[in-house]
């Protein structure tokens, strides 16, 4: 394997700084391993032959070096192929795939990771094993390839500086939504073998569905580049002349200048005193060596920010008086979840807005569609999208530095113990915002065993439902509205039956009159339940006051809350008759 391809992916793997272990003392990039030998390596080249992708597979006959065994263990390796029937004679491993930034449009990962499924399956893999990195969403990718993570083995790896979760691929099943670009390169690798154990991927876009969204899509975290470093500096001019910057924006002067006055609000009105002060600030260094640059791959948006702690404290210095800076620094240390993101949407953008938590999990399988632009905030050219993404953007564009991932597939089975638990510890709130009766249930046994507290907004008359399951560790689920009725039970509910059970959670009798009389048209006359952008709107509020006040030990106590519009601004309420 060359040297060059090699320093190509520990200076990919290195990202900035981000991971310092791929950099020597030296300043030389550096990911010598012994894997590499007796292993399978996709190269991606343009047309001067320079590298611009990798991707390796490792055979059977290194299994004993394969990262997944190192990262679990020797016995826990072991155990996990018996649970899964296999045999380590036939179960391969994908890793390092790296692309460089310049080239990611050309959709080089997807083609790239599909060549080594394809070959895997070619030379007789039964499965395939690899570990994925969680921050930037390199497990989500790979799930769009038909890999599953192994429940019980995501955990924080020092080298990668994230998450990391072991995922696996049963050949036998079809590579997910790129099974025919799989079984097409599958079909090809004989003929793309150069040398023993290389082989040149051409580069060329992966094929794009032929109805729906394009490929790479579901990108939603920021890319940050320090302004100060020479190497983030020529990572911005590289994409700046990459020709993906639609538009870029720099208001760094004014933003240094709402710093100076935040912090000595005395300068405001003193053009003199305001200019000594940015200067101070900026200690000598021009102003475009100073911040960070934000780099939203999904629209196109290059802009120039303060740092991220100067941001922060002018981005919430509108929120002193109500939420003092020290009660804004112990809110960003918390970390929320949602689930649900049509009305839960708005609870995560409010909270974000407010600087409610500085990382955020959230959890939905649906895309969006026509129907739920009446009350979702989004644009039609978020159709198809899934609603996580669409919120994670939003959040990402108000703060992006929020830690957020998204469950992409929902609160299933198989990643509800991460979700409530993975990561760097459990989530401090969770916010319940689904539709689906069993999983209301499951999330409020994993928060009371836990002792997370959960609050929801049922989006009738300004419902806000709180359940301080911290305070309260024995509190009946849903205040024991159910009664005993056990998740296993609310599942796959038929419609009459579904509609019973939500009327018992929500309070038959405290329903709207609206509400009442449109329960009984539902699947007739009406598609599904009434809910209007300005009830969603609301929920976000209740939701987060009621979350604000938790997470920063101020009373909000177990029960349900109205806020109902229609009794609060009846006309016997107006103050001025």
């Amino acid at each position: 394997m060359a040297e060059g391809v090699r320093r190509l992916r520990a200076r990919i793997l290195f990202d900035h700084g981000r991971r310092p272990d791929f950099r020597t003392a030296l300043g030389e990039f550096e990911d010598d391993q012994e894997l590499d030998f007796g292993a399978w390596h996709f190269v991606a080249r343009d047309g001067d032959g320079e590298a611009l992708g990798y991707v390796r597979l490792c055979v059977p006959e290194v299994g004993e070096q394969f990262q997944t065994r190192a990262f679990l263990g020797a016995e826990r390796y072991a155990a996990l192929l018996r649970e899964h029937g296999l045999d380590a004679a036939d179960t391969y491993e994908h890793s390092r795939l790296v692309v460089e930034h310049r080239a990611r449009k050309l959709g080089l990962g997807i083609h790239l990771n599909a060549a080594a499924i394809g070959a895997a399956r070619h030379l007789g893999a039964r499965a395939m094993v690899g570990t994925s990195g969680t921050a930037d969403g390199q497990d989500v990718f790979h799930a769009r390839f038909g890999f599953r993570p192994v429940d019980g083995t995501r955990r924080y790896a020092e080298q990668y500086t994230e998450d990391v979760v072991v995922m696996m691929y049963r050949a036998a099943e079809r590579a997910g939504e790129h099974a025919a670009l799989v079984e097409e390169l599958e079909r090809a690798f004989p003929g793309m073998v150069t040398s023993a154990g290389e082989a040149a991927a051409s580069v060329r876009p992966a094929p794009r569905k032929a109805a729906g969204r394009p490929e790479g899509d579901a990108r939603w975290r920021a890319e940050l580049f320090d302004a100060a470093r020479d190497e983030d500096a020529r990572a911005v001019k590289e994409l700046r002349g990459s020709g993906q910057v639609r538009e870029e924006l720099d208001t760094l002067g004014a933003q240094l200048e709402e710093l100076v006055t935040c912090r000595e609000p005395s300068l405001r009105g003193s053009r003199d005193g305001i200019e000594r002060a940015v200067t101070e600030q900026l200690a000598g260094r021009p102003v475009e060596e100073y911040g960070t640059w934000a780099w939203y791959p999904w629209s196109g948006r290059l802009v120039h920010l303060l740092p991220r702690e100067e941001f922060r404290l002018v981005r919430t210095d509108r929120n002193r008086g109500r939420i003092e800076r020290p009660q804004q620094r112990d809110l960003l240390e918390r970390r929320v979840g949602i689930i649900g993101l049509s009305v839960g949407s708005s609870a995560a953008l409010t909270f974000a807005m407010e600087g409610i938590a500085g990382a955020y999990k959230l959890a939905d399988f649906d895309e969006l569609s026509v129907s739920n632009l009446n009350r979702l905030r989004a644009g039609v050219h978020h159709l198809g999208l899934n609603k996580c993404v669409i919120a994670a953007r939003q959040m990402a564009e108000i703060d992006p530095w929020l830690d957020i991932e998204i469950y992409t597939e929902g609160l299933t089975d198989e990643v509800i113990r991460e979700f409530f638990t993975g990561g760097h510890g459990p989530i401090d709130l969770l916010v319940e915002e689904c539709d689906t009766p069993r999983i209301k249930m499951v999330a409020r046994q994993w928060a009371r065993e836990l002792r997370i507290p959960v609050v929801m907004d049922a989006n009738d008359r300004g419902l806000l439902d709180v359940e301080r399951f911290d305070l309260e560790p024995e509190r009946p689920l849903l205040h024991g509205l159910l009664g005993d009725a056990t998740a296993d039970e609310l599942a796959d509910p038929g419609p009459q039956e579904l509609i019973e059970i939500i009327l018992a959670m929500v309070g038959r009798s405290s329903i709207s009159a609206e509400m009442a009389a449109a329960i009984p048209r539902i699947g007739t006359t009406l598609s599904s339940w009434p809910q209007l952008a300005s009830g969603v709107a609301l929920g976000g509020a209740l939701t987060a006051d009621a979350a604000r006040r938790i997470l920063l030990g101020l009373p909000r106590p177990s029960g349900r809350y109205y806020t109902d519009l229609d009794l609060l601004t009846s006309a016997e309420r107006n103050v001025l008759t």
